[in-house]
């Protein structure tokens, strides 16, 4: 018994709590390692960016194009139409988006035309109805950004770019009306069908974007087309011109040099508004920002130069109508123009602006249904092949 007691005295069992075990030491680096260190040591300065690139405020990061924006959520969400599918594809569904949307945008415009001409039957002043389409606009975008919970202003750092959007579309509007007030009917729309080219070229210094000869070639053969709609005025009104001075040689020759320089200083301004609206629709991935920022500064700026410059005329039923479907239109055709220069490279996008031109001269021989001038059909047809080949050859296959 005494034995067996001492043996079990012997036996204690202690428990000992430990930190937790570090990891063990890592091996002494061998000749192989070293040799992969020096080998990282001669690559990291090759793959060091030194230069970081210049960032204005029209190159801000975004992505081209995301799966799915809050217009398609908003489409897909609360549309139940059989076009749904369509209007998707071509808002967002195609790599040809962004030519097809600026295609959509020159079709509503012809449109507009279409019934400006067949239902117009008041004559209202044109800062009058102006302000009525961008009042149409201010109030139809901020609706449909409230449906879509988007913020009004969007975020801190694209703010200042609608802020210029805003200002420099007005701006564009504004010396333009003036333009079409003062100048010839011809003179002004050829002004006016300089700005797609003044886009591309300020795209090519605000953006960086590449001209290319193509985009070039096809910009050039599209003005040339209209040019030919007009060839016939200006001539006839050179000659007008000439006989009221020979006629009457103590009067000074009116050669609108004024009225000019506004609607080239209005193309120029038109093409950089173009820039701003590409930028800050994709800085904020949202075009109808661009949209709603301009109706907040063009529409009380319309409504002060009625106020100013024009008698306000009381427009009857009929043409109070045809403003509201011409402002809704409007609407859409500014949200696709916006979409077209969003997605799609400026030097290619701006040439199809064209079309609208193509269309309202076709639309006029067809209903006028007599043999069409031949300068009209060379017109027509330079307009057609030079949109055509930019459809055809489509967007580049890099994105930008």
């Amino acid at each position: 018994m005494t034995s067996s007691e001492s043996n079990a005295a012997d036996h204690v069992v202690e428990l000992i709590v430990h930190d937790a075990s570090q990891p063990p030491p890592p091996p002494p680096p061998s000749s192989s390692d070293d040799s992969r260190d020096n080998v990282d040591a001669q690559i990291a300065p090759l793959l060091s960016h030194t230069d970081r690139p210049k960032i204005n405020i029209f190159t801000a990061s975004y992505p081209r194009r995301k799966p799915r924006d809050e217009v398609t959520r908003l489409l897909e969400s609360e549309s139940s139409s059989p076009f749904t599918p369509c209007i998707l594809w071509i808002w967002n569904g195609s790599r040809y988006s962004g030519l097809l949307c600026m295609a959509l945008s020159s079709i509503v415009y012809f449109l507009m035309g279409v019934l400006s001409n067949l239902f117009s039957v008041q004559a209202i002043p044109l800062f009058e109805t102006a302000f009525t389409r961008c009042t149409i606009i201010l109030i139809l975008s901020y609706l449909w950004l409230r449906r879509s919970e988007q913020p009004l202003f969007g975020t801190s750092n694209v703010r200042i770019i609608l802020l210029l959007r805003a200002l420099t579309g007005c701006i564009s509007m504004l010396s333009f009306v003036y333009c079409f007030q003062r100048l010839p009917f011809s003179q002004a729309i050829v002004l006016n069908s300089t700005t797609p080219i003044m886009a591309s070229v300020m795209a090519r210094f605000f953006l960086r974007e590449k001209l290319k000869i193509a985009d070039i070639a096809s910009l050039a053969c599209s003005f040339f087309g209209v040019l030919f709609f007009f060839r016939e005025m200006l001539a006839t009104q050179e000659q007008v011109v000439k006989v009221a001075e020979v006629s009457n040689a103590n009067a000074k020759p009116s050669h609108h040099i004024f009225e000019i320089i506004v609607g080239i200083f209005s193309s120029i301004i038109g093409g950089t508004s173009y820039c701003l609206i590409k930028a800050g629709a994709k800085a904020s991935d949202q075009p109808l920002l661009t949209v709603f920022s301009f109706g907040i500064l063009a529409s009380p700026a319309m409504g002060l130069c009625t106020y100013i410059f024009e008698d306000f005329v009381l427009p009857r039923i009929e043409s109070i109508l045809l403003m509201l479907v011409l402002g809704v239109l409007a609407f859409f055709a500014e949200v696709l123009l916006a979409r077209g220069l969003q997605l799609e490279r400026m030097g290619k996008v701006a040439n199809v602006q064209y079309m609208e031109a193509a269309l309202t001269q076709f639309w006029g021989v067809a209903l006028t249904l007599v043999s069409p001038a031949l300068d009209h059909l060379i017109g027509i047809l330079l307009i057609v092949v030079s949109v055509f080949c930019t459809m055809y050859i489509g967007p580049d296959k890099e994105t930008e």
